[in-house]
């Protein structure tokens, strides 16, 4: 059996809060007071800070992919004797700091395994991304039953998946179990001075099985793929399953599986401050995200763009990695301002191939 730990009930900010010690980041879920109504968001544990164990209204992605992050800053430097002459001059990034994402939930975790696999097993390592990765641990919290807008256990996972996580927490009555789900997560463990729990897992897999029951049976999607395929060049569906869509990206800004980006470059770099070059999310359902220099947009219309996102998430993605490009987390679903559910659009793309290939 894994390393088992057991902390009261009101223990984990205590937890938190020593795990941030020795100069390690630990980011816990806190409330942010909003006018409309709050939200739940990651910030580096402090002293005094009121961690809170709900679900994140946003996941904790920025640990190892930032909203924004400088990849590196240059400055030309003209030589004196030959003004035709430059020398480019760049500056070392950073090496990544450690951290802990404390308390997520098991689809915020597969959201790390799932951006693993083109950041890290492509052709191409990316190396921004692996310091930070390699400098992470995620201890998740199992979630208790399933709610409305999450469908984890469509797309593989579930309330209590281990995916991703180097520490899963389960609550029982008195306290939480805490299992080591791989070394990284076994040293975080063996470091503190937690109780062992190895005689009170039992209570912790009954509460997980109770957590799986509460589930709705999920649809088989072994056909979504080829359904999508199948139904791709039909614009009149896409249209339709699109039309309320407003183009405002807060389904991908929400997603803990969504990484695309854009480079910039900002900055004099022939000045004394130089200049630096900034990688920051984008949004594949803004009208610019496709276009060109020369002005074209091979993706002009909004039910383009969708399409481009949910065959990426169901199809493309899949074909490349072996998985889904989704977690399941419903965040797209309950933050979406006119209630577009990607559950509904795949399901309808399988009932309309099947249509197509009945016909």
């Amino acid at each position: 059996m894994s390393m088992i730990r057991f902390v009261a009930s009101d223990g984990l900010p205590g937890l938190a809060a020593s795990l941030a010690r020795g100069g390690r980041r630990v980011l816990v879920p806190v409330e942010k007071p909003a006018a409309s109504k709050p939200s739940v968001v990651f910030a580096p544990w402090e002293p005094g800070i009121a961690m809170t164990l709900a679900k994140a209204t946003v996941p904790p992605k920025e640990a190892v992919l930032p909203e924004c992050e400088t990849l590196m800053t240059f400055r030309k430097n003209r030589d004196a004797a030959d003004l035709n002459q430059t020398t480019v001059e760049l500056a070392p990034v950073e090496a990544a700091q450690p951290t802990v994402v404390f308390a997520c939930r098991p689809c915020d975790a597969r959201g790390f395994a799932a951006l693993d696999k083109p950041f890290l097993e492509g052709v191409y390592a990316d190396p921004y991304y692996r310091a930070r990765r390699e400098a992470l641990t995620v201890v998740s919290l199992t979630c208790a039953t399933g709610c409305e807008t999450c469908f984890c256990h469509w797309v593989g996972g579930g309330p209590t998946s281990p995916v991703g996580s180097d520490v899963l927490i389960t609550e029982i009555e008195g306290g939480y179990v805490l299992q080591a789900m791989t070394p990284r997560g076994e040293e975080l463990l063996g470091a503190t001075d937690l109780a062992d729990g190895a005689d009170k897992f039992p209570l912790a897999e009954a509460a997980r099985k109770a957590a799986w029951a509460s589930l709705v049976p999920a649809p088989d999607l072994k056909e979504a793929a080829a359904s999508l395929r199948a139904v791709f060049d039909d614009a009149a569906f896409w249209e339709a399953e699109t039309a309320r869509c407003l183009s405002c990206g807060a389904c991908t800004y929400f997603c803990p599986t969504c990484y695309c980006f854009n480079i910039t470059d900002e900055g004099e770099p022939e000045s004394p401050c130089g200049g630096k070059r900034l990688r920051s999310w984008d949004n594949c359902m803004s009208s610019r995200y496709t276009r060109e220099a020369s002005g074209h947009n091979p993706r002009p219309q909004k039910f383009q763009r969708m399409r481009n996102r949910v065959s990426h998430k169901f199809w493309t993605y899949p074909e490349n990695w072996g998985s889904f490009l989704c977690s399941g987390c419903g965040r797209c679903i309950a933050n979406c301002p006119v209630c577009l559910d990607i559950r509904a659009i795949v399901l309808d793309a399988v009932a309309a191939a099947r249509g197509k290939a009945g016909a």
